[in-house]
């Protein structure tokens, strides 16, 4: 029996998941939870083979959060399974230690056999995000570049993302310069916007 973990913040559609894997005799839904931050704990409680983790939720990312079981060295294998296919989040799930990325409008049978490859050890991505992924190019951003444009993001002031971040608005204005040079676009609005969409923040 392969014991699963699933994390999503969508009460709705971690309930549909957990019905749907419950009807594979190999497949035991073992714990639920709707937080990033509670994905580690849940994991060291119920000791599942895979955990399948969205990746916009609450008290961190799903990515974030597979970088906290990965550096734990626990045995479970994450499986990133989301509504936001873009081929930044795949890099950077896979660089977090994710075994799999794949897209939530994937065929229940499918995204079962896909479970059952990640706990036998495989990796397994969705094709078309692979390639995307190739075609996209490699993230350009610093991690500080990244902070300030997620700062950004909501239209907060150079002031405001200063005091966010303990930084001096001139240092916040470099961030975003630059960041707004790799992205190629005119203002700081678009840049987060385009990193947005890329996966990139």
């Amino acid at each position: 029996m392969i014991r699963l973990l699933l994390a999503d913040d969508q009460d709705l559609v971690r309930g549909g998941l957990a019905a749907l894997l419950s009807l594979e005799p190999d497949l035991e839904v073992v714990a639920e939870v709707g937080r990033g931050d509670a994905v580690l704990p849940a994991i060291t409680a119920h000791d599942p083979d895979v955990a399948l983790i969205d990746i916009e939720m609450a008290g961190g990312d799903g990515i974030e959060a597979t970088a906290a079981v990965t550096a734990s060295g626990a045995r479970c294998r994450c499986l990133i399974v989301t509504t936001f296919g873009r081929p930044g989040y795949l890099r950077r799930a896979m660089e977090a230690g994710a075994a799999g990325f794949v897209v939530k409008d994937t065929p229940a049978d499918q995204l079962a056999q896909m479970v059952r490859r990640v706990s036998r050890g495989e990796r397994v991505v969705d094709p078309t995000l692979a390639a995307d992924s190739l075609a996209g190019g490699i993230d350009p951003l610093t991690d500080r570049e990244r902070e300030v444009l997620r700062a950004a993001a909501d239209g907060a002031s150079v002031r405001t993302i200063a005091g966010r971040l303990h930084l001096s608005p001139g240092t916040v204005r470099n961030h975003l310069s630059s960041a707004i040079g790799k992205t190629e676009t005119e203002n700081r609005y678009a840049a987060a916007r385009t990193a947005r969409d890329r996966g990139w923040i």
